[in-house]
């Protein structure tokens, strides 16, 4: 592991995105009236994740200065992407939110763009300026706001808890817990008020009790717990989830990991979460070795980066927390979040190389 080649680091990922790519196939793959076999869905996944790769290995390649000295720029330029999801004819979306930006055939979410730039610049400031902890707080917070608004707008409450909690997760490493601790306190009554209003309000409802309207705002949690269900310790197998033909609406993209309980039993499921523990389990062991508070920041951020979306895709699918319609890492269908996904482990292997490198040469 010294040696900053840690194959762990991509292996586990690469493994997730095969996974993915299995049972978006298992779940898309129709047969059509002339008795051919379509797998579009699957095979365009396949598709995105060769561009992931290639974008990973790019990444990796390039010098963690290159993204320093252009982080700001960087984060701009995917801001004033997101507005562009504002924008009829060009914006594009379901459920009354406009979150992806549509160009020919192709679509993706800025957010992804957002929250990648967002982790990189805020690492890059909080190890390269002397700032104290509150100006270094204020500065966050202001930064939050401004870069929200576009997310807050489309509306999407995930998007925004996403910023927000990557944001103060990264703060609380560089520069402590107290002041984020206490400003979740006193900004508390905020969010209870937000959470009232229009379809924050649904959201909150239908993780309280679902079963109120089982047809409207409960469908979809309801449908994933009973995926759960009819999935037991070995599951329904590939192909024969009940829940994905009939009831469980785009089960390939937010909902993919109940498909994988239904199709993949309990097996599967904690399999997957072990995958997963098994790689933050080595970026930690790295981030614990690395005397470069850059790099150790930029591990930290990477590794949450990835952590949060995996937490409340499986918190609001289980019913642990609000359904907030966001993307598991790796698995879920769609080019944005597993082309930026493959960009954060190729950072986090240029990371490691350079952490090394430098400690070789130390030692030298």
């Amino acid at each position: 592991m010294r040696s900053g080649r840690d194959p762990i680091v991509w292996i586990v990922p690469l493994i997730l995105s095969a996974l993915g790519i299995v049972v978006i196939l298992s779940l898309t793959t129709v047969r059509l009236g002339d008795g051919s076999i379509s797998f579009v869905i699957g095979q365009r996944q396949a598709q995105w994740l060769a561009l992931a790769l290639i974008c990973m290995l790019m990444s990796s390649a390039l010098p963690l200065a290159f993204w320093w000295n252009r982080s700001g720029l960087f984060l701009l330029s995917s801001w004033l992407l997101t507005w562009l999801t504002l924008i009829p004819g060009i914006g594009t979306g379901g459920g009354g939110a406009s979150r992806w930006i549509k160009v020919g055939s192709i679509s993706f979410q800025p957010l992804e763009l957002l929250v990648f730039f967002l982790m990189i610049h805020l690492c890059k400031i909080y190890t390269e300026k002397s700032l104290k902890s509150f100006r270094a707080f204020s500065l966050t917070l202001l930064l939050i706001f401004i870069v929200a608004i576009p997310i807050l707008l489309q509306p999407d409450l995930g998007g925004t808890m996403l910023l927000f909690f990557l944001a103060m997760g990264i703060y609380v490493q560089a520069y402590g817990f107290l002041l984020p601790f206490t400003s979740a306190i006193l900004l508390s009554p905020v969010f209870v008020f937000l959470s009232q209003k229009g379809y924050r309000q649904r959201r909150i409802v239908a993780w309280l009790d679902p079963w109120s309207d089982p047809t409207d705002i409960g469908y979809q949690t309801i449908q994933g717990l009973i995926a759960f269900a009819n999935g037991g310790f070995w599951g329904t197998g590939l192909g024969k989830a009940v829940q994905r033909s009939r009831f469980l609406p785009a089960a390939h993209t937010d909902f993919v990991f109940a498909a994988i309980a239904e199709t993949l039993g309990v097996l599967g499921s904690v399999t997957v979460l072990l995958l997963f523990s098994l790689w933050f389990f080595r970026i930690y062991c790295h981030f614990r070795q690395a005397q470069d508070s850059s790099i150790a920041l930029l591990l930290w951020a990477g590794a949450l980066s990835i952590a949060l979306p995996l937490v409340i895709n499986i918190g609001g699918i289980s019913n642990a927390m609000p359904m907030t319609g966001m993307p598991l890492p790796f698995l879920s269908y769609g080019g944005s979040s597993l082309v930026i996904s493959w960009l954060k482990i190729g950072l986090i292997l240029r990371a490691l190389r350079e952490l090394y490198d430098e400690k070789r040469g130390v030692e030298d």
